[in-house]
């Protein structure tokens, strides 16, 4: 029988992903769920108690599910050598679902949890959470306001892929990575648009320095 772990051995940081990866077999049956959290708790060998201290409610098992998720991801791409920026965040999005292949109704359930009106600021907070992580993970070090568009972009198209996958049957989930490329491709246009329009910007007069001179002209 496996010893349980008492509350000092472990900090509840680190079993939170422990426990939400072993909840996955229930959720199915038993939602996110104090019935879910119990049974990982027994397979893991970690008392009940400490279990609902570490997972007190739905909200914080799917919050720790998702970071989990973020954590394998980021593992694909350190692992996955050197590629393109467009490579590696297809691969970021493609590894999430990958990851979840055998786990779609917890997926499911998940989504139903951060549907409830009282979970949207987690809902929100995750889903960016999970786009700056993959992003950082492709190596994106902007600090300037693409920092925030890129994000704002990849979230719409993680959701969009994920919400897709979840009804495709396609073999190897072939559609889904249609999918994806297509949204990719729409990304890749709007970046270059960005870049041209930038160019254009970089020639026009500065207002700026054009109201400077009109207040201080040159003697």
């Amino acid at each position: 029988m496996t010893e349980t772990l008492p509350s000092e051995d472990v900090p509840l940081a680190a079993l939170r992903p422990r426990l939400a990866a072993a909840m996955l077999p229930h959720v199915p049956f038993d939602g996110w769920s104090a019935a879910a959290r119990d049974a990982a708790a027994d397979a893991e060998g970690i008392d009940r108690d400490i279990a609902a201290l570490a997972l007190p409610d739905a909200a914080a098992m799917v919050d720790a599910w998702i970071l989990r998720a973020d954590a394998l991801m980021a593992d694909a791409l350190a692992a996955a050598g050197p590629l393109k920026v467009r490579q590696r965040i297809r691969l970021a999005v493609w590894s999430r679902l990958e990851a979840a292949a055998m786990d779609r109704e917890a997926v499911r359930r998940a989504l139903a949890v951060l549907a409830m009106p009282q979970h949207a600021p987690l809902a929100a907070s995750t889903l960016w959470r999970s786009a700056d992580a993959m992003w950082r993970a492709a190596g994106d070090t902007a600090t300037d306001f693409n920092h925030y568009s890129k994000r704002a972009i990849l979230s719409a198209v993680y959701s969009a892929t994920l919400l897709y996958w979840l009804d495709d049957d396609s073999e190897g989930f072939a559609a889904t990575g249609a999918f994806l490329d297509r949204r990719i491709d729409d990304v890749m246009r709007i970046e270059k648009a960005k870049a041209g329009l930038r160019r254009v910007t970089d020639r026009l007069p500065d207002p700026a320095r054009f109201l400077g001179r009109l207040r201080y002209p040159a003697v």
